[in-house]
């Protein structure tokens, strides 16, 4: 999967694709072959992590 280089575009794609293909980030991160802590890391570059329970990014 391409991701998008612009963090606010990322943090909108990988939230929906949270809410609609995926039931944690561990498993959209292992099915789409992303490095799950630079996911983190980037997203929290501009203030965002990821809440396990409601599983997004917020």
């Amino acid at each position: 999967m391409e991701l998008p280089q612009d963090p606010m575009m990322l943090f909108s794609v990988i939230n929906m694709k949270l809410r609609d293909e995926y039931s944690s980030l561990d498993e959209l991160c292992q099915k789409e072959d992303i490095d799950k802590e630079a996911l983190i890391a980037k997203l929290a570059t501009i203030g965002f992590e990821y809440n396990e329970s409601s599983n997004k990014f917020w």
